[in-house]
């Protein structure tokens, strides 16, 4: 099975674009188009936060409407950019949400269970797992410890080396969360957003993935007080492929490249072997 992940779209009102620059509508219409030409198709999208770039009912209405081109479920986290209250009313209708405090819930992809935890600090830029939340995986966890699981959240539990970006991490809550996840094998990785670059680690045991964004990337400076910048670099999301063992992950590109192209090569090809190498 297969299961998409896509992040950080920041979604503005009609016409505008984030921070001046970025046609982040654009930009998520083409990550649309992408998972739609994927085959086989995925069985489920994840999205890892920052739907919208401010929690805009008439955000969260255009998000919507770019949604429901996808045939398949999809299962979304609040980032610092959503609103708790307008992200829960805009996905009331997929029924996995609860009614009312954190945006946690669990739910079933096929065989692979998603356990998603809201980091959501409102008002804020960081992120924090509060106990109620750590609670609430506790249970989740124990409950299907035969079942391959994804747990994901907006804010990465660990410092990338992007000074202005972990500032604005997972303030509360990664040690606690580390150590859940250490205590169950069956977690097979960890789903993030906030960062818009692709970035990998070691954590509890297992391997925690940031997805880069669909949108524009934050960017690579690795100084300890760079500045606080994006790049137009070409965006991307993470594909999870379930064989019935363990996950693979791959890094798509959401715009179309030239290609594909044969690895054949002509009979004037320079350097070509007149005979195969013995």
């Amino acid at each position: 099975m297969l299961i998409a992940q896509i992040s950080d779209l920041h979604v503005r009102p009609a016409g505008a674009l984030a921070y001046g620059v970025s046609e982040t509508n654009l930009s998520t219409e083409h990550a649309i188009h992408a998972l739609l030409r994927l085959d086989p198709a995925p069985d489920c999208v994840l999205v890892t936060g920052d739907l919208t770039d401010c929690g805009l009912d008439e955000e969260y209405a255009l998000l919507s409407g770019l949604l429901a081109r996808l045939p398949m479920p999809v299962y979304a986290v609040p980032g610092n950019h959503d609103r708790r209250e307008p992200f829960r009313r805009a996905f009331a209708g997929a029924g996995y949400l609860p009614a009312q405090g954190p945006l946690d819930y669990a739910v079933s992809c096929g065989p692979v269970r998603i356990v998603a935890l809201d980091s959501l600090v409102p008002g804020e830029s960081h992120g924090a797992l509060g106990p109620d939340t750590i609670a609430f995986l506790e249970a989740a966890l124990a409950a299907e410890r035969d079942a391959p699981t994804l747990v994901m959240l907006h804010h990465p539990p660990f410092a990338c080396g992007i000074g202005h970006m972990d500032r604005v991490g997972l303030l509360e809550g990664a040690r606690e969360l580390e150590r859940v996840v250490a205590a169950h094998p069956q977690v097979q990785r960890v789903l993030c957003g906030h960062v818009h670059r692709s970035i990998q680690r070691l954590f509890g045991g297992t391997l925690c993935q940031v997805a880069p964004s669909v949108t524009h990337q934050v960017a690579l400076d690795l100084t300890p007080d760079g500045p606080s910048v994006f790049v137009l670099e070409p965006p991307g999301f993470l594909l999870h492929r379930f064989d019935g063992g363990q996950v693979v992950t791959h890094t798509a590109m959401t715009d179309r490249a030239p290609g594909p192209f044969p690895f054949a090569l002509p009979d004037d090809y320079p350097g070509r072997r007149s005979t195969p190498p013995a």
